[in-house]
């Protein structure tokens, strides 16, 4: 099958030029590729296209971004890819495989957060712990069914019948957007964390700090689990360029 990677972006100029690198060595290469602009300040979709990355400018807001690009794309595999997070070099074809079961209709990368400085083994493994203990306690009845949550993090990828029939992203949600649709699309089939990783900025760890970073993410996770304001959160997660 195959695989349409969408890049929902905003001010990422200087992420693109690593990203563009990326891009060119998977192997094989997807069947489409595009970049979905929120219209950045920073010369982001300019860049993208001088770079040779197919864009398009949609209206900020990743959920909106991603729909768009959703829409733009016609593959049956969809793989949403933030741009400061890099593949392995044959990421189409595990995403591929990993669909070729039936059973399975969403599936991501683990990630490692890494930067110029430092691995962050401590806010990686958080990470991963939570894409099971979050279900187990808030969503218990969809955990026992295969539900996973994953995060943007993870480069998630999904079967379009699947995403289209949920009806995509949540546009009304600033963060926790993946989630939801996690537990959305739950009734279509599993969800998997395969243990090959891909390697993310840690940005946010880094002007944070590792203990407060895992402390905003945690505050987020309880309050969506719980249902607490749920379409305010995106006051919690400030954004980091």
């Amino acid at each position: 099958m195959s695989v349409a990677i969408i890049i929902p972006a905003w001010n990422e100029a200087t992420t693109l030029p690593r990203l563009a690198r990326c891009l060119a060595s998977l192997d094989p290469q997807p069947a489409e590729i595009l970049l979905v602009d929120g219209d950045s300040s920073d010369g982001t979709l300019a860049l993208a296209q001088a770079l040779g990355i197919p864009a398009i400018r949609a209206a900020k807001g990743r959920g909106r971004q991603c729909n768009a690009g959703v829409a733009a794309t016609t593959a049956p595999i969809v793989l949403i890819l933030h741009a400061d997070t890099w593949l392995p070099d044959d990421a189409v074809a595990v995403a591929a495989r990993t669909m070729a079961d039936p059973r399975t209709v969403l599936a991501g990368f683990t990630a490692i957060l890494a930067g110029p400085e430092k691995t962050r083994w401590v806010t990686s493994a958080h990470n991963w712990l939570k894409t099971f203990y979050a279900p187990a306690l808030f969503r218990p009845w969809l955990f026992v069914r295969g539900g996973r949550l994953l995060f943007g993090d993870h480069a998630m990828f999904m079967r379009r019948t699947a995403f289209e029939a949920i009806g995509g992203f949540d546009e009304s949600l600033a963060v926790m957007e993946e989630a939801d649709l996690c537990v959305r699309i739950v009734p279509h089939g599993r969800t998997r964390l395969l243990s090959r990783t891909v390697t993310t900025s840690d940005r946010r760890v880094a002007a944070w700090g590792e203990w407060k970073a895992n402390w905003i993410y945690l505050k987020i996770g309880i309050r969506w689990g719980l249902g607490v304001r749920v379409k305010t959160l995106g006051t919690l997660y400030p954004d980091v360029r």
